[in-house]
């Protein structure tokens, strides 16, 4: 692919990352030689999916971020972000309230709530293949 082209797919789609984790962790499936020092990368788009689902499962488990405006909050804090339209757009694309309940053992809410923030964070959603392959990872 030339570098013009590579250059309009977002960021998080060229690095299989697509809720834009910061590099810090060490991931399951993160790519040996990384050219990005700000986010992580991973090999496969299932291995990014993943990350940010154990990252979700984190939020809503041990830190008690359970409602779309509590993950936003914590995941795109106001001062670096507008986070209430990143909060009302993710509650219309994954048909949720902002302060509806979101359950880790819901699968179709977890899928709909990652589908959402990547459109958020990349101006488009991954494949629901995708996003299912690393659910079933994170679940596992």
């Amino acid at each position: 692919m030339d570098h013009s082209k590579q250059k309009r797919i977002p960021r998080g789609i060229r690095n299989n990352n697509p809720l834009n984790l910061r590099v810090g962790n060490n991931w399951k499936g993160e790519v040996s030689q990384p050219t990005d020092h700000t986010f992580e990368q991973f090999t496969e788009m299932k291995w990014g999916v993943r990350a940010a689902f154990i990252v979700l499962r984190n939020y809503i488990k041990r830190h008690k971020c359970n409602t779309v405006r509590k993950i936003i909050s914590r995941w795109a804090p106001r001062n670096e972000n507008n986070t209430q339209a990143y909060i009302a757009t993710v509650c219309q694309r994954a048909h949720l309230q902002p302060d509806e309940v979101i359950s880790w053992d819901n699968t179709c809410q977890m899928i709909a709530l990652l589908l959402a923030m990547c459109y958020v964070e990349n101006g488009r959603e991954i494949s629901l293949d995708d996003a299912v392959e690393g659910w079933l990872l994170a679940a596992k």
